[in-house]
C-alpha cells in the first residue's frame, strides 16, 4: 500500500491502533481534537488524548425526560447515541467575545479580536449532527452577512463521522431524512463492525482530500484496505437500522423509536395557531430552555457589553439565548409572548415550519435530545401528532 492508493472514496480497515494513529496525526497538523467520553454521568465531548477514553462497552438508555448509562461488555465504541453535546457547542460556543473596545485620551479604538482557537477535529459525529451542521451554515454563512468566527473555525474543521448502528428510543432522524447513514460533510467516515466481545474493528470510508491527507500521514502499519464485499457489507450497518427504525423495532431494553409525519407540516401548524394543545403542553412546560441548549440548530444570541472597573476597557459578548425566555421577545418595554404557551408555540413552529421559509429546509434533524433533556418529558412528535389527530383552523398565515 502507498500513499497514493489512499484517495477519496477509498474504504479501509482500521482497529484502535489505527485511530490512534489517525488522532496523533491530526495533533501533529496543529488540530484540538475532541470525542465523546462518559463525564458526570452521560456521554459527553471532550478533549480527546487517545481512543483508548472512548466509550467502549458502554450504552445510553434514552427516553421522554430520561438518560441513563449502562456498562455491557458486548457494546462497541460507538454504540452510544447522542448526548448533550453536538458540534454548535464549539462552532457557536455559548459566549464568546466578538469585539474589544479600548479608550484613550477620551477616544474609543476597536482592538482586534481572535476568539476562534486552533483548528478542531470532532471524533464521533453522527448523521443527524452532520444535518444540523449544513443548517448552521446557511444561518451563519449562507447569506449576504457571514459570521466571521463561525466561519473561521467551519473552514478549518475536520470530521469524523459513524454510522449508527443503534438507535434509541427518541431518535427520529429516518424520519427527518437525517440518518442514520453519513451521507455529506465527513472527512472520514467509520463503520464499526465488531464482533460480540471482539477487539473493535472499523471500516474507514475517506470522504474527502483532506481526509485522505491525514490517512496518509497517519502512516499506519499494515493498512489493508477492504473487499467490494466488505463495503457493502458496512453499507448495509445503517441500512438495516433504517429499516428498523421506520417499522419502530426496540432496542433491547428501550421504547420503540419515535416518528414524526412531516407531510404537509408547514400549514398543518400555522393553520393551527389557536390549537388548544398549546395550552395543554404549557402547563407541563417549564421554560427552563433546556431544549434549546441541547438542540444542534438553534441559533439564537443576545449581545452584551462588559467594562472593566476604569471603564477604559470593554468586551462586547454573545451568549446563548432562548425563545422560551420573557426577554427574548422584549419590544418597546414589554414581552410580546407573556404565556408559555405562546413561547413554546413559537419554539415549534418555527422549527418545523417557519424555518421551512426562511432556510428552505426543516429546523429539526430527529436527534430527539429535545426530548431527552426535557425534565417533564415533552415529546416533539407526539405534539405534533395530536395537533394532526385534531386540527382546528387558527387563522392561516398569521405568525405567534
Amino acid at each position: 500500500m502507498s500513499d497514493a492508493d489512499i484517495r477519496s472514496e477509498s474504504w479501509w480497515w482500521l482497529d484502535i491502533a489505527g485511530l490512534d494513529a489517525i488522532v496523533a496525526a491530526l495533533t501533529r497538523a496543529g488540530h484540538r481534537v475532541v470525542g465523546p467520553q462518559v463525564a458526570d454521568g452521560a456521554v459527553v465531548l471532550r478533549d480527546l488524548a487517545t481512543p483508548r477514553d472512548l466509550p467502549l462497552g458502554w450504552l445510553d438508555e434514552q427516553d421522554g425526560g430520561h438518560y441513563r448509562l449502562r456498562q455491557d461488555a458486548a457494546a462497541g465504541v460507538f454504540d452510544h447515541v447522542v448526548g448533550p453535546h453536538s458540534l454548535k457547542n464549539f462552532l457557536f460556543p455559548p459566549r464568546e467575545t466578538i469585539a474589544r473596545f479600548t479608550r484613550t485620551d477620551g477616544s474609543w479604538t476597536q482592538q482586534p479580536t481572535d476568539e476562534t482557537g486552533p483548528p478542531l477535529a470532532v471524533i464521533g459525529v453522527r448523521a443527524c449532527d452532520l444535518e444540523a451542521l449544513r443548517i448552521q451554515d446557511r444561518v451563519f454563512m449562507g447569506g449576504d452577512y457571514v459570521d466571521p468566527g463561525y466561519a473561521a473555525r467551519r473552514e478549518r474543521l475536520f470530521l469524523v463521522a459513524v454510522n449508527c448502528r443503534r438507535a434509541v428510543a427518541t431518535c427520529f432522524c429516518h424520519s427527518m431524512g437525517c440518518g442514520p447513514a453519513v451521507t455529506h460533510s465527513a472527512d472520514l467516515a467509520l463503520t464499526e463492525c465488531t464482533a460480540a466481545g471482539g477487539e473493535p474493528m472499523f471500516v474507514c470510508e475517506v470522504a474527502s482530500q483532506r481526509g485522505a491527507a491525514i490517512l496518509a500521514a497517519a502512516a499506519i502499519d499494515g493498512l489493508v484496505a477492504c473487499s467490494a464485499e466488505e463495503i457493502e457489507a458496512a453499507r448495509g450497518v445503517p441500512q438495516d437500522l433504517a429499516r428498523r427504525m421506520h417499522e419502530r423495532q426496540a432496542e433491547p431494553g428501550q421504547s420503540r423509536p419515535r416518528s414524526l409525519d412531516t407531510h404537509g407540516i408547514r400549514d398543518l401548524l400555522f393553520d393551527n395557531l389557536e390549537h388548544p394543545r398549546w395550552e395543554q403542553v404549557a402547563t407541563r412546560c417549564l421554560s427552563c430552555t433546556n431544549c434549546t441548549l441541547v438542540c444542534p440548530t438553534c441559533f439564537c444570541a443576545s449581545v452584551t457589553e462588559v467594562a472593566d472597573l476604569s471603564g477604559d476597557h470593554v468586551a462586547r459578548e454573545r451568549q446563548w439565548q432562548s425563545c422560551f425566555t420573557l426577554d427574548h421577545a422584549r419590544m418597546h418595554g414589554q414581552s410580546v409572548r407573556n404565556s408559555t404557551a405562546s413561547r413554546y408555540r413559537q419554539w415549534l413552529t418555527h422549527k418545523l415550519a417557519g424555518w421551512i421559509d426562511q432556510f428552505d429546509s426543516s429546523g429539526c434533524t430527529g436527534c430527539g435530545r429535545c426530548i431527552t433533556w426535557c425534565p417533564v418529558g415533552i415529546d416533539i412528535t407526539e405534539e405534533v401528532a395530536a395537533i394532526r389527530a385534531s386540527p382546528k383552523d387558527g387563522g392561516g398565515e398569521q405568525r405567534p
